[in-house]
């Protein structure tokens, strides 16, 4: 079957098992999930369509997210809009097919996962995730450079691809700043044009605080800032300018002020900000290694539950901002690796249920890659000790990697979004190649033995593996809160 007929059959075998064209109110896809907003929740199979072969897994939050993993969803999604579009004007949607109890559970939903401090978490997650797929490309080819620089191979050649590998990462804050004045409702245009000015190389004439600025000071987190105020700036404009004069004074007016007070107080407290996070950072890693990458490694996987896990998106492009790349991530990932270890472990205890080995067999290779929803949702969360279990194998992995920092040996990562094995072309640190490569393979072993022995050892008592082999397969989690790859 030639690809996009592939794509197409998926996405064919999809839509019906969500309640068919009629029930899709939005659609969306980031790196490894189709992100679909239900009219009534009631009418999906879930079960039939975590039975497609194509899908990983799904995951609910304040969307229905259906696991299909890199690459592939980026295919599939698109041939899903297209079926919901060609169906929709023979399916209009009346009120009565609004059935009361959907409605109810979506209300119930809503208000359940929309507390400001989520919905704000979400936002930010909406503004960075989309520029993930360019922070990977230019990343592999950032490394891919440096190693032909380390070798000496193709001098002439070794120039046009650090251009190509750090265009983006130049204007990055241009990106920043028209996706936040895109997630908060202003002119997208005119947040990449307040954003710009924090990248213009004239900054450098411009003194404040005793101190002349320079170009990029501020980094993402300036974007943001930048642009989210020329947001408001614009909104008030909105209300108050006269019709006759808004096309005129409206822009004018927002990128001036919101200008302004980027230079003369955004740049400077944002630059301050970036730059305690990049030596906190390191003063962490270099001090305490070993403990913040236990805890970090050890606590990411409950972060990831409750969603603030994307808090740290920020953090991660402001180091890969600031030093090429970013220490904390590959620490997180090992949370993946104890994952792994865990799943495995499980798959020996579970001789004779055969629908969890089946759903672990069919996992594992996307947990490797550090896509673990299928793992987390479908294994270890739903029987509850293993979860745990996991963690202490990230917990070990974390600690691993952290040591080796407070050793000198940095390992790091050129973008966001991989993890496990797919975090080894974006691999960096302040040694060789070789000996960064080495200490995060380490990092991927311990976890992945830990993560092993200690679901194997600890992760059931008598009884509960007495039910294990007694039943078809774990409950599944009622509302399962979403995650992203590592980032993600």
């Amino acid at each position: 079957m030639a690809p996009e007929n592939k794509n197409r059959a998926t996405a064919a075998a999809i839509l019906p098992l969500v309640g068919g064209a009629r029930n899709i109110g939005s659609i969306a896809h980031c790196m490894t999930r189709l992100r679909l907003g239900l009219k009534d929740r009631a009418l999906v199979q879930d079960e039939a369509l975590k039975a497609l072969p194509a899908v990983l897994g799904v995951v609910e939050d304040d969307t229905y997210q259906i696991v299909l993993g890199p690459g592939t969803v980026a295919r599939v999604a698109p041939e899903f809009e297209t079926l919901v579009a060609e169906a929709a004007p023979q399916l209009p949607l009346t009120a009565e097919e609004l059935a009361d109890r959907g409605a109810e559970l979506k209300a119930a939903r809503k208000e359940r996962n929309a507390t400001p401090f989520k919905l704000f978490l979400r936002r930010i997650a909406n503004i960075f995730v989309p520029l993930i797929p360019a922070l990977i490309g230019c990343g592999i080819i950032a490394g891919l450079n440096g190693l032909l620089v380390n070798l000496g191979w193709l001098t002439g050649v070794t120039p046009a691809l650090a251009a190509i590998a750090s265009g983006f990462m130049a204007l990055i804050a241009v990106f920043v700043g028209f996706n936040t004045a895109k997630e908060f409702g202003g002119t997208p245009i005119l947040g990449g044009a307040v954003a710009s000015i924090i990248v213009f190389a004239g900054v450098a004439k411009i003194t404040v605080f005793g101190q002349t600025l320079a170009p990029g000071q501020g980094g993402v987190l300036g974007a943001l800032g930048a642009a989210l105020l020329a947001v408001y700036v614009e909104k008030w404009c909105r209300r108050w300018v006269p019709e006759a004069l808004d096309v005129l004074a409206t822009p004018t007016l927002t990128v001036l002020i919101s200008g302004l007070v980027t230079l003369y107080g955004l740049m400077f407290l944002a630059g301050e900000v970036s730059t305690g996070i990049g030596h906190g950072a390191n003063w962490l890693l270099d001090n305490t290694g070993a403990f913040a990458g236990l805890v970090l490694g050890g606590l990411f996987l409950p972060l990831v539950m409750l969603g603030l896990h994307q808090a740290l998106i920020p953090i991660h492009t402001t180091l890969i901002e600031q030093q090429g790349y970013t220490v904390l991530l590959p620490i997180l990932a090992m949370a993946g690796a104890g994952q792994v270890g865990c799943a495995v472990a499980v798959y020996l205890r579970a001789k004779r249920n055969e629908s969890l080995r089946g759903t672990i067999k069919s996992a594992l290779p996307a947990g490797f890659l550090g896509v673990g929803e299928p793992l987390i949702y479908g294994v270890s969360l739903p029987l509850g000790r293993p979860f745990i279990t996991a963690c202490a194998g990230g917990a070990a992995g974390g600690a691993f990697v952290g040591l080796f920092s407070m050793l000198g040996d940095k390992v790091g990562s050129t973008a966001i979004g991989p993890s496990g094995w797919a975090l080894f072309p974006l691999l960096q640190g302040n040694h060789g190649l070789g000996t960064t490569i080495a200490i995060y393979a380490g990092g991927l072993l311990t976890g992945y033995v830990v993560g092993f022995l200690a679901t194997y050892c600890f992760g059931f008592t008598r009884q509960s593996l007495t039910d294990l082999n007694a039943t078809p397969a774990p409950a599944e989690p009622a509302t399962p809160k979403a995650m992203e790859p590592a980032h993600s």
